[in-house]
């Protein structure tokens, strides 16, 4: 019968784990997550009710488990249960085997209070900042899109349905507080396309319309580095191209070319992009009953080389970090959206570091 596991086992599998290239060890060595505390703080002081209690966790702590959440598309009960269990959890949020770790309620608790204060909207930009001081400035132009992040769907009547398009809250509902609470009245319905495979070979390819309920991530990112660097969340039904106006043009970076598809292409967006001095690189439309000009199909080819890149980004956000909205309504729909552009951040400037020196 084996004896029971002590201190120095505990250290030996911590160093075999660091021998076999623990990524939550880089990512500690590389962010330094004690620049968020001020923020942090900031955020629960103003949500402080009465004096008294048992001291509260180390709201850095608090922190690092929500990016642990983000980083695995967990629930928050699922995030405590795991930093309980995992030795390499544990370490990232410093804590040993005998430690009390947050429960949900109060990661809850945390993460309402950062949204109230608007403090993950600050952390983004101090990471931002942070990334910049180290090497890694927003240079090669910009490239802008959104993509569709799902949430729970909502069984309503039609009736509920309208009265929440038109931004009222259902007679019905209004008595019933606890019903209230479980509707999400900012979420939208909407339509994506996808590819559908032909049945005959020699058959071209046909879009199919596919109902999608939830809301939408817009984000632009270096062409440089691939980081995230202006984000922005609506309701799914949102059009992108009336977003490019509303921020997500980045002043700081190095080069003026901007890239999108031709949802981003208009008027009003190619008059905004000149007068903040940038230059278009958006996709042309296809004439309406006209084939695409060859000069033209061959612009948006070589412009799709570059706007591709933007895709790896979503791709690694719903696949490997599982984005999903499980809370209700947009304020923390925007929380769970901005915490998953921090984590990519994150995720890149690790992988950044780890390819070259800082340019």
């Amino acid at each position: 019968m084996q004896g029971q596991s002590g201190f120095g086992d505990v250290e030996d599998r911590l160093k075999e784990l660091s021998a076999e290239g623990d990524p939550l060890e880089k990512l500690a060595a590389t962010v330094d997550f004690e620049v968020f505390r001020p923020v942090l703080r900031t955020a629960l002081v103003r949500s402080a009710g009465g004096k008294g209690g048992r001291p509260g966790f180390d709201p850095v702590l608090k922190f690092k488990m929500l990016v642990l959440q983000s980083l695995h598309g967990l629930s928050l009960a699922q995030t405590s249960y795991m930093v309980r269990d995992r030795l390499s959890w544990m370490r990232f949020c410093r804590l040993g085997p005998g430690d009390t770790v947050p429960d949900a309620n109060t990661l809850w608790d945390f993460r309402e209070a950062l949204i109230a204060a608007k403090a993950l909207e600050k952390a983004f930009e101090m990471l931002d900042q942070t990334i910049s001081a180290a090497g890694y400035l927003p240079m090669g132009g910009q490239i802008i899109d959104a993509t569709l992040v799902a949430a729970p769907k909502q069984r309503n009547t039609e009736g509920e349905k309208a009265a929440i398009q038109a931004g009222e809250i259902p007679e019905e509902w209004k008595d019933q507080p606890a019903r209230l609470r479980q509707k999400d009245c900012d979420a939208r319905w909407t339509v994506k396309f996808a590819k559908a495979k032909p049945k005959e070979n020699n058959e071209p390819q046909i879009d199919i319309a596919i109902p999608f309920y939830g809301y939408k991530s817009h984000i632009s990112i270096d062409r440089r580095h691939g980081l995230i660097r202006r984000n922005l969340v609506t309701d799914a039904a949102a059009h992108d191209g009336a977003r490019l106006r509303e921020g997500l043009i980045d002043p700081a970076n190095t080069a003026s070319e901007v890239w999108a598809d031709t949802a981003y292409r208009s008027a009003a967006n190619e008059a905004f992009l000149a007068k903040v001095g940038k230059v278009s690189r958006i996709h042309h439309k296809k004439p309406k009953g006209k084939p695409m000009p060859k000069p033209i199909a061959r612009g948006n080819a070589t412009k799709s080389q570059i706007r591709a890149r933007i895709e790896h980004v979503f791709a690694e956000q719903k696949d490997r970090m599982k984005l999903f909205i499980r809370t209700i309504g947009l304020p923390r729909a925007k929380a769970t959206v901005t915490l998953a552009n921090m984590v990519f951040n994150m995720k890149r400037w690790c992988w950044l570091n780890g390819r070259s020196v800082p340019a």
